[in-house]
């Protein structure tokens, strides 16, 4: 159909042509969501602001090298025992299920004020299952380990009404345990410190499993072998070979054979429903940079499908109740510095796949660094002899300056525990990603759970996304398959 301009420059509804699905957002829920509804016969367009899909999976070249400049992992937790968690089931849907890669089992370390060591090998999140063990006494000393391993004595005596991780380790295991490997861990993870991250959303049944086994470390054990992990920490994940990005390369290519429309470098100016009892929407956008007029797409639905920001505002236009702005911690921007060297010294992986940071280790700014090529066998096949992939971890704060190569190269140079010489780098690349975490502090889960009764309430609405899943892609893409699922069968039959 042809539309005509009515006075305020827009067609009637009428006179447009109206899609099923209209989608906000092209990061990872939004592409699981947009598969969903149109593998049930859905007519769905997809529209973003950025250049390519794929959100916080992306991609990027250095020194020749294409890899991951966002997520290059995921966790392997969250499917029944024995079979597969969410990322891995979907991976396999898309027919990469034979590229599932396992990390190097070398695991990881950490960086302290008066040295670096390996992380416990039976640990979640730094919390020891065995506070005796060697390599918790070589971090923590003993008079931290007899102190944690107090844990075993103390009776449960109720439930305490504060959910916040560190507030659990400190009064369970002790200080040590708290500032010398949870707290690394969660900051490195997390970009906060436990003291405010929800216990529930960072480690699911931990609480539960504390009231069955009578101590912290009695359910970190119990955890582990329930989730089939005892083994190296931080290998509890999963990749693909050839790098994540495969997985929105892989997602889009299958929206795109079931009719998917994308129109990238779009922005999304407004959206809501069309008129009073029309059961239709109108979203309004427009070119990213362009000089055109905006344009409006008339849907059946619409899924939101942004970050954390952009959800939000969206959602305060419909007249959502998102609560007082202040009552929402800004999330964190987090940059990744990518460096590419030569140095046969690195061969050995002197700090195994990567280290995590404690507070306070010298001039230090970085949270974290990963030996991409010490991690993943395919790359270092990919990368060559002696050529080496690290990438690290920065928090930035409002008005911060980037990390400099030099100042990587110099965290980089003092994680490793050996002098890298400016001269063997062969490239470098800072990447940027603002909203980038989910939240995981202490409330999160129950303003999201306000907002989501009333957007449930909301025909032809659905809201998808890290924000409102939980941390990690294991929770992105559970919560986007099984609730875009269910969304587009009613909206196929009719229901909404």
């Amino acid at each position: 159909m042809t539309a005509s301009a009515k006075s305020d420059g827009h067609a009637s509804f009428s006179e447009q042509e109206v899609v099923d699905v209209v989608v906000i957002g092209a990061g990872v829920a939004g592409l699981v969501a947009a598969r969903e509804c149109a593998r049930k016969g859905l007519r769905v367009v997809v529209l973003d602001a950025a250049e390519t899909p794929g959100g916080f999976v992306a991609t990027h070249s250095v020194a020749g090298i294409r890899l991951d400049s966002g997520a290059e992992s995921f966790a392997t937790r969250g499917g029944e025992k024995g079979k597969p968690g969410p990322v891995a089931s979907l991976i396999a849907d898309l027919g990469l299920g034979d590229d599932i890669v396992a990390p190097n089992p070398r695991g990881a370390w950490v960086q302290l004020p008066d040295g670096a060591a390996p992380l416990p090998k039976l640990s979640l999140l730094g919390i020891p299952g065995a506070p005796l063990a060697d390599d918790v006494r070589r971090i923590l000393g003993w008079k931290g380990a007899l102190r944690a391993q107090l844990d075993r004595y103390m009776p449960l005596l109720r439930v305490r009404p504060e959910t916040d991780l560190g507030g659990i380790v400190r009064r369970r295991m002790g200080r040590a345990v708290l500032d010398r490997l949870v707290t690394p861990i969660v900051a490195g993870v997390h970009s906060a410190s436990p003291l405010v991250v929800d216990v529930h959303a960072v480690a699911p049944g931990l609480t539960k499993a504390m009231t069955n086994q009578g101590s912290l470390s009695g359910a970190v054990l119990a955890l582990l072998e329930e989730r089939g992990t005892k083994v190296k920490a931080g290998s509890a994940v999963g990749g693909i070979d050839g790098g994540m990005f495969r997985l929105v390369e892989a997602l889009v290519a299958d929206c795109q054979k079931f009719g998917v429309e994308f129109r990238m470098s779009t922005a999304v100016r407004s959206t809501g429903p069309l008129s009073e009892g029309s059961g239709l929407w109108n979203t309004t956008t427009a070119p990213v940079g362009g000089e055109s007029e905006p344009l409006a797409i008339t849907s059946r639905a619409v899924v939101v499908a942004t970050s954390f920001r952009s959800g939000l505002s969206l959602l305060g236009a419909l007249g959502v109740d998102t609560g007082a702005a202040d009552a929402w911690p800004e999330p964190a921007s987090v940059e990744l510095a990518t460096i590419v060297l030569d140095d046969a010294r690195l061969d050995a992986a002197p700090r195994g796949t990567g280290v995590l940071v404690a507070e306070g280790v010298g001039s230090v700014r970085a949270k974290a660094l990963t030996h991409a090529t010490a991690k993943w066998s395919w790359l270092a096949a990919l990368a060559g002899p002696s050529r080496h992939v690290l990438r690290l971890s920065y928090t930035i704060a409002p008005g911060a300056a980037s990390p400099s190569q030099a100042e990587a190269l110099a965290d980089a140079s003092e994680l490793l525990g050996l002098a890298i010489d400016p001269a063997t780098v062969r490239g470098f690349d800072v990447t940027r990603w603002d909203d980038s975490l989910a939240f995981a502090t202490v409330g999160h889960r129950k303003r999201v759970d306000a907002v989501l009764a009333e957007t449930d309430a909301v025909p032809g609405l659905l809201v998808v996304g890290a924000w409102v899943a939980g941390t990690g892609l294991a929770a992105t893409v559970a919560r986007s398959r099984t609730v875009a699922s269910d969304f587009a069968f009613e909206l196929s039959a009719g229901a909404l």
